[in-house]
């Protein structure tokens, strides 16, 4: 008999369950069994932690707190996520299949973007205004926007915590966190550093739920100022339009379908280790995937020998077990989304180079996959999978290699590797995407901007910027003059 984890939820400082008292399953993905359940929120309860995030950012200590004081609370909590890394990470591995090894480092990493928001917490300032009106002196100072409501997936969901309420609070905001449905546990397992760190009541909240009701009263709840999403294009749709209710600031980041172009000039050996980690890391279920490779004609052969040949060596296992360097997806949906597109692909031309097929073990497993396409316009191509396969095309020119780059819906990140420093720019300067990689790829740090272009989304997370996103000037003037105001009605 295994024992069922039973999470709680985090709103106003106390640990609630729904308010209905619904729960709902979490699947381990390895084992394909339940292994926790979490509350079930309703548009109630969703009510009660916005509600609780109003009153802490307009009155209470958070309200009256300096800038200095919030950034002591966020490094507080950068260090309690570096000590308990191992265990978080440990939980989020069960929850989502992900690899204990990349989950416990990148908690770790994580307490980092938290240090960083916590050395930018007073470092916001205005401007005076040279303004064109004698006697006046006339200022601008930055305040925050009140309640953000963070809207984060399964992948990634703490380094995507810290990158939404990093910012947020550092600007003196108020959070109301929704974890995805498919795996909260970490996410909830984190809520309770925020208490530890010494936060007010009410200024994080975490909410667990399905999208509707618990993700519609979120985002369109009249006292929420900001919403910060990421997830898929359908889901954002319905974030839009219920932002339309309280005419909220929203930003999203919708995923890709990321370009990886490989020149004849390029280190063949650091491209292609690249392109593994890029695709195959974390199982494939990363925003910015390298999934689509463009290799040119030249050096196509010897890429995809070496390549497949590594693809074939990659160990298959349980996600907590040290010599596993690849896990299962994290929901049957998606292995099933992915069997059904690849079997399309074949039937449009598309040739397996190796995998494509689930392996005989239980649990989400798929095997890494590469795909040769033979032309660009196959549904796989433009298709985010959030999987372990690869669509490979060649190229002969520059000019070719840049349109079947950009020739995409989406516009998130791309890679690009060559040693020609005038043509790396180039690329680098003409690929549609917000992030770019060059002779490197899937790295990120606090100091840089995250976010894509065209169907990927708008708005950008990380780096000192975000924090001026979650807060708007204020413009103030003052007449420096001891004489009466001019009668309105009397013109000189």
């Amino acid at each position: 008999m295994v024992d069922i984890e039973r999470y709680d939820m985090l709103i106003d400082g106390a640990w609630v369950g729904a308010s209905d008292g619904a729960m709902f399953d979490s699947i381990n993905p390895t084992t394909g069994a339940v292994w926790s359940q979490v509350p079930e929120a309703t548009a109630d309860d969703v009510n009660r932690a916005v509600e609780a995030a109003h009153r802490a950012f307009s009155s209470g200590p958070w309200a009256s707190m300096t800038p200095t004081a919030r950034g002591k609370c966020l490094r507080r909590l950068a260090e309690l996520l570096a000590d308990q890394s191992e265990e978080l990470g440990r939980i989020e591995s069960v929850d989502t299949g992900k690899m204990l090894k990349e989950t416990k480092w990148q908690a770790k990493y994580i307490a980092e973007f938290f240090q960083f928001y916590a050395g930018c917490a007073d470092k916001i300032s205005g401007e005076t205004l040279p303004i064109d009106k004698p006697d006046m002196f006339v200022f601008t100072k930055r305040e925050p926007l009140g309640v953000v409501a963070a809207v984060v997936p399964w992948n990634s969901q703490l380094f995507l915590v810290a990158v939404k309420i990093g910012p947020a609070l550092a600007a003196g905001n108020t959070v109301v966190l929704k974890a995805s449905e498919h795996a909260s546990a970490a996410m909830l397992a984190f809520g309770r550093l925020i208490e530890e760190a010494g936060f007010p009541p009410g200024v994080v909240n975490i909410v667990t739920g399905h999208g509707d009701p618990c993700g519609k009263a979120l985002t369109s709840h009249p006292l929420v100022a900001r919403i910060s999403f990421t997830g898929g294009p359908g889901a954002a749709r319905h974030v839009l339009e219920n932002s339309k209710r309280n005419f909220a600031e929203v930003s999203l980041e919708l995923g890709g379908k990321s370009p990886f172009i490989v020149f004849d000039d390029a280190n063949i050996e650091s491209a292609v280790n690249a392109s593994i980690a890029g695709i195959f890391g974390a199982t494939g279920q990363s925003c910015v995937a390298g999934s689509r490779l463009y290799l040119h004609e030249d050096i196509a052969d010897e890429f995809l020998d070496r390549m497949t040949t590594l693809t074939k060596e990659i160990r298959i296992g349980d996600p907590l077990a040290e010599e596993t360097q690849m896990g299962p997806l994290c929901t049957i949906g998606q292995r099933d989304t992915i069997e059904a597109e690849i079997a399309h692909a074949v039937s449009e031309g598309a040739e397996i180079l190796t995998g494509g097929k689930r392996p005989d073990m239980e649990g989400n497993f798929f095997e890494p996959t590469i795909l040769a396409c033979p032309r660009q316009n196959l549904r796989i191509v433009d298709t985010e999978l959030f999987g372990p396969v690869l669509c490979v095309q060649r190229f002969k020119t520059e000019e070719e290699a840049l349109a079947l780059a950009n020739d995409t819906e989406h516009g998130l990140a791309a890679g690009i590797f060559t040693r020609d420093s005038a043509r790396s720019l180039r690329m680098a300067n003409a690929v549609r995407a917000g992030i770019v990689w060059v002779n490197t790829y899937r790295v990120v740090s606090p100091i840089a901007e995250f976010g894509g272009v065209k169907g990927s989304g708008y708005g950008r997370e990380s780096g000192f910027q975000a924090m001026y996103d979650y807060t708007r000037p204020k413009t103030i003037w003052m007449n420096t003059s001891d004489e009466p105001m001019a009668n309105p009605f009397v013109m000189r």
